[in-house]
């Protein structure tokens, strides 16, 4: 009796030991799911990350200051290479005769009247600015226009350092139908000697014009005045000009 007794108990223990096992392969564990990846907004700066420090005119979304209406009329177009030029100039006297300001919305061009609004557009980003030539240059081949730092920020030409834009005249100055004061700037010479020498030969060849030498932030210049400084007088004297340096070349300016 007692061993039957022990023969039902075993068989009740291998049962519910059997049962249990079931149940454990019965029971599934749940697939974690990761959780969505935290989107950072760089305006936010309460997350654990360094807040973003948005640079102006670098398409950071920060809201643009409006523009002044122009009244939706262009005088004319250009399109060219432009370039940047920053702080070896800043506080230098600018063409204009003031201070040239790198955190002010100005420009240098050869020929535009000092004083005339544009809007520089970026080919490439289609980001734009409106700017005031107060500067002239670049006196570099193959280039048009030099930003300010702060407009090179703005058309997005800052970290680039050069790039193709649109130039629209929005604004003309009261003498801009007027024909101007030209003049003839060649440079820039690697050698003085060599620009000392084009000033002779200049000289000889314009006894009434003024002719003057000076070093210049790329090299040596030499810069002729004809006595009668209209654009074609300066046409003429520019395209007679064959500097035997490569660098060097004959850039067409308007002084006024």
């Amino acid at each position: 009796m007692i061993r039957s007794r022990s023969i039902v108990a075993g068989i009740t223990v291998l049962l519910a030991l059997v049962l249990t096992g079931c149940h454990h392969k019965k029971v599934r564990v749940a697939r974690r799911t990761p959780p969505p990846p935290v989107t950072r907004d760089p305006r936010n700066t309460a997350g654990n990350y360094p807040p973003v420090r948005p640079v102006p005119g670098l398409g950071t979304g920060q809201p643009q200051e409006p523009q002044p209406d122009y009244g939706g009329k262009v005088y004319s177009t250009e399109i060219g290479m432009s370039s940047w030029y920053g702080p070896p100039y800043h506080n230098r006297n600018a063409a204009n005769g003031l201070p040239y300001d790198q955190n002010a919305m100005t420009a240098a061009h050869r020929t535009l009247p000092m004083g005339t609004v544009v809007r520089v557009t970026n080919l490439q980003t289609n980001q734009s600015a409106v700017v005031k030539i107060t500067d002239r240059g670049p006196f570099v081949p193959g280039r048009v226009l030099d930003l300010s730092m702060a407009a090179a920020k703005a058309t997005g030409v800052y970290r680039a350092g050069v790039a193709k834009v649109r130039i629209d005249v929005l604004q003309q100055t009261a003498n801009a139908a007027v024909s101007g004061k030209w003049c003839v700037q060649v440079g820039a010479f690697t050698e003085e000697k060599n620009s000392l020498k084009l000033k002779d030969q200049m000289q000889r060849r314009y006894h009434t014009a003024k002719v003057i030498e000076f070093p210049g932030p790329t090299g040596h210049w030499v810069r002729i005045n004809p006595a009668v400084m209209d654009k074609a007088h300066a046409t003429e004297v520019a395209e007679s000009i064959h500097p035997n340096e490569p660098n060097a070349q004959a850039y067409l300016v308007r002084l006024d």
